[in-house]
């Protein structure tokens, strides 16, 4: 027990740990997350409109996107557009690497948030369009004004989800070897491991992480309940199945 407390619960090796995760891990990995997390509200509402479309033409690639994306395991998806891109010769970020982390993860939730997005923007009544066409809207303005902004706010809580489950799939941005200045939590702290052979730096990273995820995750339940109990958050429920978590 002595010798398993001392390999993951060191406080010296915490301590030498600390100062690289906080200057170093934590900023790049909120980088990471929010750089994703706005390519990923963008490119997702896009295809989201695209993917409830009268037209089959249109509602097909948006369709095509999101399975595949949401079907391929991240890490996979992070290594076919940060390493396999640049070495097929297209390298529109040149070599930085860090910014085609953020363009794999955005991709990824892209698919995801565009599938949240759809669900809610479906779930407002179709009386909301009817009444806007009724009285000489057109279609595009009334989606604009009347059906997005509120199938928008009933989704909150699984856009935080989303968020949250960005966060912890930055770590897996490690397989491109971000440089020194550009590593995320999880990759400092297994840098400090590989060097000692002590596993407390990891555990440190991972308290990084709880202390991002778990305030995020308490705020996606009181959004949640506020929702449900009709409080001014929000006027109306979630639409049924949007609020879950999508992935672990």
């Amino acid at each position: 027990m002595e010798r398993l407390l001392e390999g993951f619960f060191s406080l010296e090796y915490m301590a030498r740990a600390f100062p690289g995760l906080l200057r170093e891990g934590l900023v790049n990995t909120i980088i990471l997350s929010f750089g994703a997390m706005a390519l990923g509200l963008v490119g997702g509402m896009v295809l989201a409109l695209l993917a409830i479309s009268r037209r089959w033409w249109v509602r097909l690639p948006a369709k095509v996107y999101i399975d595949i994306f949401r079907g391929l395991p991240a890490i996979l998806t992070i290594v076919l557009i940060g390493i396999g891109v640049p070495t097929a010769g297209f390298r529109p970020f040149g070599r930085n690497t860090y910014a085609y982390a953020i363009l794999a993860l955005g991709m990824i939730a892209t698919a995801y948030i565009a599938e949240i997005y759809r669900a809610g923007i479906q779930s407002v009544d179709k009386g909301q369009m009817e009444a806007a066409r009724s009285v000489g809207m057109p279609y595009l303005m009334a989606m604009r004004i009347i059906v997005i902004p509120q199938g928008v706010r009933r989704v909150f809580p699984p856009l935080t989800n989303e968020f949250i489950a960005l966060i912890k799939d930055s770590s897996l941005v490690f397989v491109l070897g971000l440089s020194i200045g550009s590593r995320e939590l999880f990759r400092v702290g297994q840098g400090i491991v590989q060097n000692t052979g002590n596993y407390s730096p990891l555990v440190m990273a991972g308290l990084f992480y709880l202390s991002i995820t778990v305030p995020l995750t308490h705020l996606v339940n009181l959004l949640d309940e506020r929702l449900r109990k009709g409080k001014p958050v929000v006027a109306e429920e979630l639409p049924t199945g949007v609020d879950a978590p999508r992935r672990a």
